[in-house]
């Protein structure tokens, strides 16, 4: 059976050894006889990635084939790579692994079996096939006895170092989707997140398309009790994996998941989580799921104790854990939940001046839906070492290959539909700008968030801010009133005041430039810039 699905991608042989769907236990072993990585005293693999911490967003492509040329969303973000220069990196990626040892991971996308999808991930190293199986979903014995034919392929090969003027890449490291043969290409990079987002990235070209599910870059949680489901949207950094990790409620998953009929479901099988600075105090439930079994990417490690030192940012500030679901204490092991009661979206608004918390309507929900405003936090993407705002299209735009408008229209419709309540949360700066201000309290966010999900936030006062176009309110238990209005926490109000005015211009400029036929509801949903 394994022949014929490597045949499908491509391999005519392999020479070296070929190990399939490994335990974490020989994957871990396999990884520390080559040299990939060391042990922690929590036990887990601890790797370096090398040059490459994060995403390299100029180094992936989707390879543009008549099946998908009408349909996807072509631009900075979505970059067309030509099919002959596809077959030329396809053929030295498969001559590549021929004659190394590889390790084979049979997974699963989608935890609910109607919508999912299955993924053969072939790698050269074994931490990466140990990232992919704790990562993704994982089949069962009966799935992969009917397995194939997969629906498709990732090739991963992070030793291979492609010359640009040969292959027509950016760099030495590529990144290449191609709908029409079903595979995923990546060579020259280390960063086991690019195999992560590619395949969501393929999930969210197909969810839309062959299936009705509206794809979203959140974490999803849900009340054990009454199955109330919340999903928490934002770039990493904002808080969407530490604050959907709540002990009064039972995780669904912390990154990728889908919105069908009546229900969310995770694409995964496992957490993806930013290490850095986290403690037992702080984020508790990560920090017990770092044991053997999880990947750690990037955290300094003690060469004699092998104590792990997750404040140390010297490689990266983008330090990553990866583990399964149920390393988390209350997870939702299945992955799947209710249609969600709540939807928050987070942002880290580096200018400070966004309210810590306000409702939305529906065409206000799709407008910052579609604005997706936050920060990107440092070492998330290659070069980035300070927050630096930006407009990110969904909460995930370099990860959605189609027309933006139609995610919003398909949001629109369900958060209509299921009578869903939204609301905006900064977890940025108050008191200033980044540099100025200090970042928004943990503690704060944690009850403003807990005061949306027990529906305690609809008791109190709000007053709309005419500026932003916001509904904000006036008290929420447990936080201090002045943190609710940002104005009132800074020293300089006319300083204040430009700050607010100049960011409420860079979203309706944001929405003039990139959405010229966004519907006039949902543009006037918006800031108000007179």
């Amino acid at each position: 059976m394994i022949q014929n699905q490597l045949n499908a991608c491509g391999f005519q042989g392999v020479s070296g050894a070929l190990l399939v769907d490994g335990s974490p236990a020989i994957l871990i072993e396999k990884a520390i006889s080559n040299k990939e990585g060391i042990l922690t005293s929590k036990g887990a693999l601890a790797v370096e990635t090398g040059a490459y911490t994060g995403r390299s967003p100029e180094d992936r492509f989707i390879v543009d084939t008549p099946d998908v040329h009408d349909k996807i969303a072509w631009g900075s973000v979505n970059k067309p790579f030509p099919v002959e220069g596809y077959r030329r990196v396809r053929k030295a990626i498969i001559d590549y692994l021929s004659a190394r040892d590889l390790y084979v991971v049979h997974a699963v996308a989608g935890a609910d079996r109607r919508w999912c999808r299955k993924f053969l991930v072939v790698c050269e190293r074994a931490s990466q096939a140990l990232f992919a199986r704790q990562l993704l979903v994982r089949p069962s014995k009966r799935q992969i006895a009917d397995f194939e034919p997969q629906d498709f392929n990732v090739l991963v090969a992070p030793g291979l170092k492609l010359n640009p003027a040969v292959y027509g890449t950016h760099s030495e490291a590529v990144v290449l989707l191609n709908f029409e043969e079903k595979t995923v290409l990546i060579a020259g990079t280390s960063y086991s997140g690019e195999i992560k987002k590619a395949i969501f990235s393929v999930m969210n070209y197909l969810m839309p398309v062959e299936e009705g599910v509206l794809p979203m870059h959140c974490s999803a949680n849900m009340d054990p009790v009454t199955g109330e489901t919340a999903v928490f949207f934002g770039l990493s950094g904002t808080g969407k994996t530490t604050l959907s990790a709540d002990p009064q409620r039972m995780l669904i998953g912390d990154d990728e998941h889908g919105w069908a009929s009546g229900s969310v479901f995770n694409f995964e099988g496992g957490c993806y989580a930013k290490a850095i600075c986290i403690s037992q105090t702080t984020e508790p439930e990560i920090y017990r799921a770092i044991k053997f079994g999880s990947v750690c990417e990037n955290v300094v490690v003690d060469p004699v104790t092998r104590k792990p030192d997750y404040f140390d940012g010297s490689l990266t500030e983008n330090t990553r854990v990866a583990y399964p679901i149920d390393f988390i204490d209350n997870a939702q092991v299945m992955g799947q939940g209710r249609y969600p009661n709540v939807v928050i979206f987070l942002t880290a608004d580096a200018f400070g001046v966004l309210p810590p918390i306000s409702r939305l309507n529906k065409n206000a929900a799709m407008y910052h839906f579609l604005s997706g405003f936050t920060s990107k936090v440092a070492g998330t993407e290659r070069g980035v070492t300070e927050p630096q705002p930006t407009f990110s299209t969904l909460f995930g735009e370099p990860f959605m290959p189609l027309s933006p408008l139609l995610y919003a229209k398909m949001f629109g419709e369900k958060i209509e539909c299921s009578g869903t309540r939204v609301y905006l949360i900064n977890t940025g700066w108050t008191g200033g700008p980044y540099g100025t201000g200090s970042r928004m309290d943990l503690a704060s966010t944690r009850l403003m968030i807990t005061s949306v999900l027990d529906g305690s936030v609809e008791e109190s006062e709000f007053v709309h801010d005419d500026l932003f176009n916001l509904d904000v309110p006036q008290h929420i238990d447990g936080v201090d009133d002045r943190v609710l209005n940002p104005r009132d926490t800074w020293s300089d109000v006319e300083a204040f005041d430009e700050s607010a005015l100049r960011l409420a211009k860079m979203f309706v400029e944001n929405a003039s430039k990139k959405y010229p036929d966004m519907d006039p509801e949902v543009r006037a949903a918006g800031p108000k810039v007179s």
